[in-house]
């Protein structure tokens, strides 16, 4: 529902939130369009630069503003698989008419709800121009000077494994003032901020698909930050880093979420408020858990024997999903996967292969190679995966945010709905409202994932920290296939020394709830039937993938996080701790007032219990977290 009043000539254009709290500034000053953004009367942002550069025009400079218009939408949605299943969205919009020294004229679009800010640039025809290429933006944040970042750098673009990179993998630094932010590859999206004791600031984009590049944070220059386009090295040098489009066209959105406390950060649905299903699905699919030997086990199990295993480890603990990773083509073979497809179904077990997207841009060698990068290959192969009975996908090792990229994604996607075939991408950018735009879509690793807990000591020591920032940066935007619940005390296969866990059993509990993707796969093994309390695999075993209501209880990026989740009537509040010492916190559960709950938790000796406690009438209750540990709370 859009509801538009126009505004004639003027220097400066504003608009406010619904609650009035929130409120966007636009102007041109020495021929220049800049924002800045107010929150409770304190400023978020200063002077903001905005503009493009296109390859008919240049909107960066010599520019005047013409004429402004303000208006009202709304919408009510459902979705299954994000962090709240019914959305209602209401926000003030502004639309703000330029024209550069040559009379083109550019529109930005602005869509302000109560912590939400969108934007995004809009390019009408100009004269029998129909088409352009956005070569460049200038869009710019301007943090006031007492502000610190919880940032992870940009990988080098065709860098780590077999020039894979870039694939946002990389850790974070936490609390880091703004002049140490000087990565020359810049930041990824989401990017989040501390405004000194005004709030907080979450940036990121939404709304990109095969029709645009997919951007991210440029390092700390001048006092700003930029929107910064792809490198031209990813893609094996291949594309351009910016975008073409049709005229009339927009970018993507340019998404700030803004809170005086960390709630709205979490809370947030702004990638989805503001975007489209662009196809429909073309059956009702399936979220839940999966079993997947590959985390732990590696390759070796890419065998006949072992995956057998794994899929008597799915059917023990009830899980939907078994995922048979990579060379299964090659040692398992086709016709042998077919029987093995036969007997998960005969257990109750539904089947995800893995898949290499290379055919051209990188070095990754592992197969099934070729199959998923052209149209004819994909289709002659996906057509195969249907009759097989094989319900989705894991697509890997993309390295990279050009349009010509983008494009791959999108026509995975869309091929595979074709085929009923759900898609999980690893290796890969951050998804961008892809939740909502493509129906199939069930979540991408973006993430210093599972996987790196099992090859780096340095990832092992961290875990606790990273675990601590996802719900306020990374799962804050976006479904994050982390693969978790890794119960082995020794992350490999004889789970009797080497890769020592360093973090609780409950700690991985909780990372259950914390961690918010459709379908999981997770890093149990076969002898976890065995050597794992009991209570912890009937955790697991009720544990759901999909949540009806998120909410923010406590605290801090890189030090400890606290969340409930809401499945149907069952609420889940889980935290974990990343700090040295027990945390003592006191929590206010209204949801949960009066109610007898279980907790689950680690003693000082880092032992797991389960154990029923009453919640006072008040909802007011502490728990100590142990280092490095974690606790959940389930009625």
């Amino acid at each position: 529902m859009f509801l538009t009043t126009l505004m004639v000539a003027q220097e400066k254009a504003s608009i406010n939130s619904p609650d009035g709290k929130l409120e966007v500034t636009v102007e041109v000053e020495n021929g220049k369009p800049f924002y800045s953004v107010i929150y409770n009367k304190k400023a978020i942002l200063g002077k903001s630069p905005l503009g493009l550069v296109t390859n008919e025009g240049d909107f960066t400079s010599e520019m005047k503003l013409l004429k402004s218009s303000n208006g009202t939408t709304s919408s009510e949605y459902s979705m299954e698989k994000i962090k709240q299943s019914q959305v209602s969205y209401k926000a003030n919009t502004l639309t703000v008419f330029f024209a550069n020294a040559k009379e083109q004229e550019i529109a930005i679009y602005f869509q302000v709800s109560n912590n939400d800010i969108a934007f995004r640039y809009q390019l009408p025809k100009w004269g029998d121009t129909r088409a352009c290429v956005v070569e460049k933006e200038l869009t710019g944040y301007n943090f006031p000077a007492e502000s610190t970042s919880f940032l992870s750098p940009m990988m080098q673009s065709m860098g780590g494994f077999a020039r894979t990179a870039p694939s946002y993998e990389s850790g974070y630094s936490a609390d880091a003032q703004l002049e140490s932010n000087t990565s020359e590859t810049g930041y990824v999206f989401p990017s989040l901020f501390k405004i000194g004791e005004n709030g907080w600031v979450l940036l990121s984009e939404t709304g990109v698909s095969s029709l645009y590049t997919a951007s991210h944070l440029s390092s700390f220059k001048d006092g700003i930050y930029s929107v910064a386009y792809p490198d031209p090295a990813q893609n094996n040098g291949f594309g351009s880093t910016g975008a073409q489009i049709g005229l009339p066209g927009h970018t993507p959105w340019r998404t700030i979420t803004v809170g005086e406390t960390l709630k709205p950060i979490v809370e947030t649905t702004i990638p989805y408020d503001v975007v489209d299903q662009l196809y429909e699905p073309s059956q009702d699919y399936k979220y839940g858990k999966g079993s997947w030997s590959w985390i732990v086990w590696q390759d070796n199990s890419m065998n006949y024997e072992d995956q057998i295993k794994y899929i008597d480890l799915a059917g023990a603990m009830d899980f939907e999903y078994i995922l048979i990773d990579a060379w299964w083509d090659e040692r398992i073979g086709y016709e042998k996967m077919e029987e093995l497809i036969d007997y998960a179904e005969s257990k109750g077990v539904d089947v995800f292969l893995w898949y290499n997207s290379n055919g051209v841009a990188n070095d990754a060698f592992m197969t099934p190679l070729n199959k998923m990068n052209t149209s004819i290959a994909r289709k002659k192969e996906m057509k195969w995966l249907k009759k097989a009975g094989v319900k989705g996908l894991k697509v890997d090792f993309f390295g990279g945010d050009k349009q010509e990229t983008m494009k791959l994604y999108e026509n995975i996607l869309s091929d595979a709905n074709d085929y009923g075939l759900m898609v999980i991408f690893h290796g890969a950018t951050l998804p961008r409202g892809w939740e909502k735009m493509y129906p199939n879509f069930v979540g991408s690793e973006a993430v210093l994932a599972s996987e790196m807990l099992i090859f780096s000591q340095d990832v092992r020591n961290k875990e606790a920290f990273y675990a601590s920032m996802h719900p306020f940066s990374r799962n804050a935007v976006a479904s994050m296939e982390f693969g978790g619940i890794l119960l082995n005390k020794y992350l490999n296969k004889g789970n009797k020394e080497g890769q020592e866990r360093l973090t609780t059993d409950a700690f991985q509990l909780a990372t259950g709830v914390l961690f918010q993707n459709p379908v999981q796969m997770f890093a149990l093994t076969p002898n976890n039937l065995e050597d794992v309390p009991e209570f912890e695999l009937d955790f697991l075993k009720e544990l759901p993938t999909t949540w009806d209501e998120t909410v923010f209880i406590d605290g801090y990026p890189g030090k400890f996080a606290v969340l409930a989740r809401r499945h149907d009537e069952t609420w889940y509040v889980a935290g974990v701790n990343a700090e040295k010492s027990v945390k003592k916190i006191k929590l206010q559960l209204p949801m949960l007032a009066g109610k007898t709950v279980n907790l689950f938790s680690d003693d000082k000796k880092k032992e797991s219990f389960s154990k029923e406690i009453k919640i006072p009438s008040s909802g007011k209750i502490s728990v100590e977290i142990q280092p490095k540990g974690g606790f959940v709370i389930k009625n």
